[in-house]
């Protein structure tokens, strides 16, 4: 299972590095593994394609073979996450082949399709994602004041609704958006002995915020800043 080493949080490189390279991309993910990622998120979707959706296809799409070929041979970890049901079969087939089952955990906004990848390979760490987000609306310029409001509102409910996703998907982790992490939160999934995912920050100061929270793992877009950001902070 997924859990912070050394004093630190890991860092997940978001669909490789795309603060320097096209995400999803083979350069992407090669500049997350020289930046020091632990694990390299990809999303898989139709057709096994390594996107994040239909309407996001980069130029020359990878396959998540190609994606895990490179992937395994370089020790990072794989955070694979499923933007479609049905593939839970494949998805794991997949990690297996290439031997990834050790260092591979798989996320999805759906229960159902974390408990199904349960069946199909039990072995496999699984992390339900809350909110689903599948418009990336988390990343529109919303007005601060209401943004703010209602990721209190939400971050309030989090230590009740934690426990309830955790049990739904059957899963040891869930990746929650970095807005709703708080101290309360990241005692609650630990006490059920789950790791805590934080998605998708770049900002060093709020890198440092959730390392102080406790989380297990930050999702970013730039993985040697948050090495760096990480780097500056006391061990505890």
């Amino acid at each position: 299972m997924i859990r912070a080493a050394a004093g630190r949080p890991l860092v997940v490189g978001h669909r490789g590095a795309p603060a320097l390279f096209p995400e999803h991309t083979l350069a992407s993910f090669a500049a997350a593994v020289e930046a020091g990622a632990d694990l390299v998120e990809l999303d898989v979707g139709r057709g096994l394609l390594v996107a994040h959706s239909d309407r996001e296809l980069p130029e020359r799409p990878l396959s998540l073979e190609e994606a895990l070929e490179y992937l395994g041979g370089t020790g990072v970890g794989v955070l694979v996450d499923l933007k479609r049901p049905g593939l839970e079969q494949a998805v794991a087939a997949a990690l297996r082949r290439h031997g990834l089952l050790p260092r591979a955990l798989v996320s999805s906004t759906s229960p159902r399709v974390l408990r199904r990848l349960a069946r199909a390979e039990p072995e496999l760490a699984r992390s339900i994602t809350y909110p689903h987000d599948r418009y990336r609306v988390s990343r529109l310029p919303w007005p601060p004041r209401l943004a703010a409001g209602a990721a209190a509102a939400l971050r309030s409910a989090m230590p009740v609704r934690a426990p309830l996703l955790l049990a739904a998907a059957r899963s040891g982790a869930l990746t929650l958006h970095h807005s709703l992490v708080s101290r309360s939160v990241v005692r609650c999934v630990r006490s059920r002995g789950a790791a805590l995912v934080a998605w998708t920050v770049d900002d060093p100061a709020r890198i440092a915020r959730l390392a102080e929270l406790g989380v297990d793992a930050i999702v970013t877009d730039d993985p040697g800043g948050a090495r760096r950001a990480l780097a500056t902070l006391t061990p505890p």
